[in-house]
């Protein structure tokens, strides 16, 4: 069905010919070339690997296991895991790198391998770039090791028990004072890892919660993306449990969505806005998100009298300008919310505790919070593309159209109107075109974004 190759790693179904979906040849090329970079830095190399509950979770990983003990490299198994917590654990460890098995808010026949640093970091495009071709080559340089000198394997349990005292010991968040607020929580898991990270830590910050979908048995109740059409369910449920907030994570939980008191979607560009409405008011530094995003948080940022600024979509992109700008806060408008104070990483747990803060000191529920936030509307489309074709052709179109107005070609093509933007990129993920507008009411969205299909 398809297989995208991107610098952070390798995205596919399961099934099929190699080349065309994620095959056991793939994999074992991908992670082969991973492993010869972590060889060329340094002769005794380990990396942490860790797993959402996908149903082919278990075979990608023992294919990848296998692949780095052949090359002699020590593997540190987290199984069943959260992307953020394997990114902590990677430092924290003191490991070369990490290899998470997910493939985030894809659906269940997907998977993929995400590669990351030593510094629980996605590895930049360069060393992407630099793996993806030697996999493709098949590895002809690659030489494994003798039989005296294979990889061992070390099985690591209490990584997501580190992940949460680390963020009970975070300088902005007080177990007690969100104890004392009383608070009761919905939980959407997903049938994934959320199932085995949300629990203990609202367990420990003393909040109560109802669990739906938290069977980790990778069989997704719904389309896993945390979007208004597929959390229906949790909007009842919130309503049902008079809680004060639904709370919905994809399978490898770095990304999250709310829900409100009176059981509205709070909507996944507001989930950033929202952490750093709290964050700001205790640390005031400049802020960043991607090119994708909601002026939202622009606007909140002016008021703080703080900056905010923009990179290509990408979590790569965003912390790398994060480090640049030393903001104090950085994320997504698709839920990833990136606390640099915890590890710089999108970690839909350290968002939870966050918003529970707020909430608890605040005296304001979540539905009130957001009538204080600038109102925007957004669209957000798609069309099909052809992977083997450039799609440069139709941004220099659409570009063209546009041509007086403030153009951004970092990442695909952004139009900066005076009321609004569209964006239109390829998409990292998936063989589709993104076509994102943004403006003050869902129709002035629309129209910008069937303008730019008109073109297309």
């Amino acid at each position: 069905m398809s297989l995208i190759k991107s610098v952070s790693g390798i995205r596919g179904t399961i099934g099929g010919k190699s080349g065309d979906n994620l095959t056991p040849n793939d994999i074992v090329s991908f992670v082969s070339a991973y492993g010869n970079h972590l060889l060329s830095k340094e002769n005794t190399p380990k990396v942490v690997i860790g797993r959402d509950g996908r149903i082919s979770g278990q075979m990608v990983k023992d294919f990848a296991i296998n692949t780095l003990q052949a090359l002699g490299i020590d593997v540190i198994d987290l199984d069943y895991s959260t992307t953020p917590t394997v990114e902590m654990y990677v430092k924290s460890s003191g490991a070369s790198g990490g290899i998470i098995i997910t493939a985030s808010h894809n659906p269940a026949e997907w998977n993929a391998l995400k590669f990351l640093n030593h510094l629980g970091e996605f590895i930049s495009p360069d060393i992407g770039e630099e793996i993806r071709k030697m996999a493709e080559l098949g590895c002809p340089d690659v030489v494994y090791a003798d039989v005296m000198k294979l990889g061992q394997v070390t099985s690591i349990s209490d990584a997501i028990d580190q992940h949460i005292r680390a963020i009970l010991d975070h300088p902005l968040i007080d177990a007690k004072k969100i104890a004392s607020a009383n608070l009761r929580v919905v939980v959407d898991c997903i049938n994934s890892t959320g199932s085995i990270s949300l629990p203990p830590l609202l367990d420990a910050l003393g909040v109560k919660h109802v669990l739906l979908n938290d069977d980790m048995s990778g069989h997704f109740a719904h389309n896993p993306e945390p979007l208004p059409a597929h959390l229906t369910a949790l909007c009842e449920a919130v309503k049902t449990h008079h809680a004060d907030m639904g709370i919905s994570v994809d399978p490898d939980v770095d990304r999250l969505a709310l829900v409100d008191e009176k059981g509205v979607f709070f909507g996944e560009e507001y989930t950033l806005v929202c952490v750093a409405d709290y964050v700001l008011k205790h640390r005031k530094g400049s802020v960043v998100t991607n090119l994708s995003s909601s002026r939202a948080l622009s606007d909140l940022a002016e008021n703080f009298g703080v900056q905010c600024f923009f990179a290509p979509v990408g979590e790569v992109h965003v912390v790398t300008e994060m480090k640049n700008r030393k903001a104090v806060l950085g994320g997504e408008g698709n839920g990833g919310i990136i606390d640099p104070q915890l590890h710089y990483g999108r970690d839909s747990l350290i968002g939870v505790a966050l918003i529970l803060m707020h909430l608890a000191t605040c005296g304001k529920t979540l539905s009130v919070l957001k009538t204080g936030y600038p109102a925007y509307e957004m669209v957000k489309d798609k069309v099909a593309f052809d992977p083997s074709n450039s799609p440069q052709s139709i941004l220099d179109r659409v570009a063209e159209h546009f041509k007086n107005e403030n153009l951004d070609v970092r990442d695909g093509l952004k139009i900066d109107l005076a009321n609004g933007w569209v964006q239109l990129r390829k998409s990292n993920t998936e063989p589709i075109l993104r076509i994102y507008a943004e403006s003050k009411t869902i129709e002035e969205a629309r129209v910008l974004v069937d303008k730019v299909k008109a073109l297309i």
